[in-house]
């Protein structure tokens, strides 16, 4: 259970400000009754939540696959270059995602983004295990002596060129 102001915010639709002057005005409705404070105690699992008449997506975490594009760092954030959080809607940047993992700046490909930490940290830390396999379209043949491990493989794809297939446990690598 946590306070009504707290899961209304935490959607990224208003802030917590926002959502008193909303529980004043009689705009917010809990579970088909009008809402009488702010500080009440929701189940944001269970209960449905209106804010003048619409429905809100008041789940805990946020789960999003995001292709990123070259050119963009897989960062929070960034004082100098567009970071990966900067290319959400701004309702979703207020959700405190991260990305969980990297891929270098000139590299694309999909990113798991989330606001969900115990996952994040079983998804990353060497402590659990997880193997990774990555993808690499490459020009040419590679030979033996280009290869950084026994792990790479090529495979040709159907356009003619080849695809280097990296798998690495427990920890990330990139080959491009």
């Amino acid at each position: 259970m946590e306070r009504l102001d707290k899961i209304i915010a935490g959607t990224g639709k208003y802030s917590r400000r926002e959502v008193k002057e909303l529980v004043r005005q009689g705009r917010v409705v809990v579970d088909g009754r009008l809402a009488s404070s702010p500080e009440e105690k929701v189940d944001a699992d269970a209960a449905c939540l209106l804010v003048d008449g619409q429905s809100l997506d008041c789940r805990r975490y946020t789960y999003l696959m995001l292709h990123k594009p070259a050119g963009v760092l897989s960062a929070r954030v960034d004082g100098r270059q567009q970071t990966v959080l900067d290319l959400l809607p701004p309702e979703l940047r207020k959700r405190d995602l991260s990305p969980v993992g990297r891929l270098d700046k000139d590299t694309e490909g999909l990113l798991l983004l989330t606001n969900h930490g115990e996952l994040t940290h079983r998804l990353l830390s060497p402590r659990y295990h997880v193997d990774k396999v990555y993808y690499a379209r490459v020009e040419g043949v590679l030979t033996p002596s280009q290869r950084p491990s026994s792990r790479l493989r090529t495979m040709p794809s159907p356009d003619g060129l080849r695809f280097a297939i990296y798998s690495y446990p427990s920890r990330p690598f990139f080959f491009v």
